[in-house]
């Protein structure tokens, strides 16, 4: 298929990327290393394409949440280091096979690794344990590591490669008490396990908030994920966007006064009123919470609003007094409108629209 003919497509912009990846490298010290989460297929800008443009640019480790997302990346030819951040107990063999390594939340998971890894008389095998500093969803709490040193100590299956946490409110100066509780408590647990085992895993705590917000706890790596995408947690600050949600329009429309548009005939024209429609809808990612004039998209540099109801596959939009016609390139959301301003209107979060991006929109990286 010609790309200039797509009906939908999400660019990638790699200079986009290089400018908020420099911007990140740059509070940490040389010596730090860098993950990149491309996890849920690399927060929906397609995992493959972002984790190919971060082997390129120098990242040191990728991390994805299942085992199936570090095969995907593997059988496309990533040969960084990957961080199987949930590794459950049911995909080790693939999880060996493919040199994934696995994160470790607690003792059952770690003893079901080892009986596969000793089956296989397969010695030192790099895990990552997970630590649960005040988050309560996965890992291990203070009160379970003397047990989990028992273990290690007489275990030649496994090396712990890092010992890491996760912030649970880095970007909130509100909560910058309990975030600073929670380094502490990681601190001193990793601490506990390097003098019990007497070794020096990499430590790494900060995400993408808190290499902003706390580059002093940096430590031996940092995890990026929404940062590098292009959203800051600090307010003024404006990251690139990387991903532009685009597409075509199909139709354009003359109406007549009092025609209705869409299901349930929740738009309603006016006099002159003129519709384009254009090929994405709610199995796209546009929340049907977008539609009847709720949000504007960009055509041509104008902003348009929705009219009607988001419909599956579709949405029509309001270009009365433009000169708008099929062919023409609407964008969803990118530099205008950005992905932060539908998230306002919808009450959410960007991470949620851009997951929600499915993978039959073609994923382009623009160079």
């Amino acid at each position: 298929m010609n790309r200039e003919d797509d009906f939908s497509r999400l660019e990638l912009n790699l200079a986009a990327c290089r400018s908020n990846y420099r911007y990140f490298r740059a509070a940490l010290e040389p010596s730090t290393r860098l993950l990149v989460l491309v996890k849920a297929n690399a927060y929906g800008h397609g995992a493959v394409e972002f984790a190919a443009m971060m082997q390129r640019e120098g990242a040191d480790y990728l991390a994805v949440a299942y085992p199936v997302e570090g095969v995907e990346l593997r059988r496309s030819g990533i040969s960084l280091p990957i961080l199987v951040l949930t590794a459950g107990t049911d995909f080790f063999p693939e999880i060996i096979d493919y040199r994934l390594e696995p994160g470790i939340p607690n003792l059952y998971t770690l003893k079901a690794l080892c009986k596969v890894l000793e089956e296989r008389n397969i010695r030192n095998y790099p895990i990552h344990l997970k630590m649960d500093t005040g988050m309560h969803r996965l890992g291990f709490v203070r009160s379970e590591i003397d047990q989990l040193c028992e273990f290690l100590a007489d275990c030649p299956w496994v090396e712990v490669r890092s010992v890491y946490s996760h912030l649970a409110a880095a970007e909130d100066p509100a909560e910058d008490e309990f975030t600073l509780g929670q380094i502490r408590l990681f601190q001193e647990n990793a601490d506990l396990l390097s003098s019990r085992l007497g070794i020096r895993p990499m430590r790494h705590i900060l995400n993408s908030a808190g290499i902003e917000r706390f580059p002093q706890y940096q430590m031996d790596m940092v995890r990026l994920g929404i940062g590098i995408y292009g959203i800051s947690a600090l307010p003024g600050v404006r990251l690139s966007p990387v991903a532009s949600l685009k597409c075509k329009v199909l139709q354009v429309k003359q109406l007549g006064d009092g025609d209705t548009v869409g299901y349930n005939r929740r738009g309603h024209a006016g006099p002159g009123t003129v519709t384009a429609t254009v090929p994405v809808g709610y199995a796209d990612g546009i929340d049907r919470r977008l539609g009847c004039g709720r949000a504007s998209f960009s055509i041509g540099g104008h902003r348009v609003p929705t009219i009607g109801n988001i419909c599956m596959d579709m949405c029509m939009l309001d270009v009365t007094g433009l000169p708008v016609k099929a062919g023409d390139t609407v964008t969803i959301f990118g530099e205008d409108p950005t992905v932060e301003e539908l998230a306002g209107i919808l009450g959410t979060i960007p991470y949620e629209i851009l997951t929600s991006i499915p993978r039959r929109i073609e994923r382009i990286v623009i160079r």
